[in-house]
């Protein structure tokens, strides 16, 4: 099981590929996108919980609890579970966001009842066993500590930890060592009762499968009942960002730096914002890439990345670079960022970031599992089904006037926030 961020860009299923919806009487919603040109499904049991719908004391419970239901359910054991999957030659695993949980499996089409079973058997009837309680908990903590141990995976957890305030968004997905440690039986089963509720699940599916099949599957195993004792997301208000700029003493080699910025996600400029992270830092051909490594050598990674979440959106700038060329590296950045402002994006290089952004699109479309995804998220985020036209048609109407007055107002130098990981001083 693995954590995972969200993708930034929204579903971009081929309109031709049909793609049906319906919610049962328990709340579940069931969606398949049928593809009758493969012979495999992908298809995914999705529940609206994540590590920002925790308290502090929580942490990291929903993640866990992603790990712990592969260890026993009513009828199958872990071994049993395993190999559930494996003997029809499919695939089965699960991860975590910060918004959402997803248990998935990959099978060919003549064995998707065997995957939705399973998935149901793992969401509804975990037994929790004492032994592998205890167990798996050594297992997250090492999970944890490995995180640790990568300061360009840990910064990003400190950094939004800073950035969001105190929010539970702030939260790294995995929890942390005292958490984990703390958690009882009792209030991980009472944590998933409380949250995996069917009327906030999604049974999702992309693959040669048909929506009147899904939904016989879905009343087969899914239980006929509905829980709403969840408590209602905590909202992130932007007005509570305060800006920070932090550095700290680690026992590196190399210095790592992160810089961020925040916009409201019900932003109309999203797409603008999508084409800006691409011109900045999302590929080979960007411009911090062109310019603090291939023309400066200053670092071998630098990116810029567009994180999404309910309410809020964040653009990040990672840079892992010298200790004594921190400042350098800094000053470049936010040269770029300047440059961005006062003068818009020729429409040679716009035309060049809007091909890369509509090829991830399409090609990412060759793969069920992409469109299963997509297809959740939607529903979780734009309450609908967005299509390969409407992106594609977005992508194309947006002007380089729309990327530098979104870059004017994000990129104000008094709004942005920078932590900065550098090597302790060797005695």
């Amino acid at each position: 099981m693995h954590k995972a961020k969200l993708a930034s860009v929204p579903n971009a299923a081929p309109h031709a590929a049909p793609i049906e919806k319906t919610t049962l009487p328990n709340g579940l919603t069931v969606i398949t996108e049928t593809v009758k040109t493969v012979r495999s499904v992908s298809v995914g049991l999705w529940t609206e919980t994540g590590s920002r719908d925790e308290s502090p004391t929580q942490n990291g419970i929903s993640h866990f609890i992603e790990h712990l239901v592969f260890k026993g359910t009513k009828k199958r054991d872990y071994i049993e579970i395993s190999k559930s999957l494996e003997r029809v030659g499919g695939y089965l695993n699960a991860y975590t966001t910060k918004e959402q949980t997803c248990f998935y499996a990959r099978v060919l089409d003549e064995h998707i009842a065997v995957a939705v079973d399973v998935l149901a058997d793992l969401v509804f009837n975990p037994t929790f066993p004492a032994d592998e309680l205890e167990k798996e908990k050594d297992v997250v903590i090492e999970e944890i500590k490995s995180t640790e141990d990568t300061p360009d995976d840990l910064i990003g957890d400190e950094f939004d930890e800073f950035f969001y305030g105190g929010h539970p968004l702030g939260m790294p997905i995995a929890g942390t060592e005292k958490t984990v440690r703390s958690f009882t039986r009792q209030e991980i089963d009472n944590y998933l009762r409380q949250t995996y509720t069917t009327d906030k699940m999604l049974l999702v599916a992309a693959g040669n499968i048909s929506h009147a099949e899904m939904l016989r599957l879905a009343e087969k195993y899914i239980p006929k009942r509905r829980h709403t004792a969840a408590k209602p997301r905590q909202h992130y208000r932007h007005e509570t960002y305060v800006p920070f700029v932090k550095e700290k003493a680690k026992p590196i080699s190399q210095a790592h730096v992160m810089l961020g910025f925040p916009f409201a996600r019900n932003d109309d400029r999203y797409y603008a914002a999508l084409l800006l992270n691409t011109v900045l830092g999302g590929g080979m051909s960007s411009r911090l890439n062109l310019e603090l490594r291939e023309k400066q050598g200053l670092a071998y990674t630098i990116y810029s990345s567009l994180h999404s979440y309910d309410e809020t959106n964040m653009l990040n700038i990672y840079i892992g670079t010298d200790k004594e060329k921190t400042d350098k590296s800094v000053r470049l950045i936010k040269d770029e960022l300047k440059k961005l402002i006062d003068k818009p994006v020729s429409p040679k290089e716009l035309d060049l970031s809007k091909a890369q952004l509509k090829g991830g699109i399409i090609m990412a479309q060759e793969s069920m599992s992409s469109r299963m995804s997509h297809l959740a998220r939607d529903i979780y985020y734009f309450g609908r089904n967005v299509s390969s036209d409407e992106v594609i048609d977005r992508i194309n109407a947006t002007t380089p006037k729309e990327i530098r007055a979104l870059a004017e107002m994000l990129f104000d130098d008094s709004r942005c926030s920078m932590l900065s990981y550098l090597p302790k001083k060797k005695k």
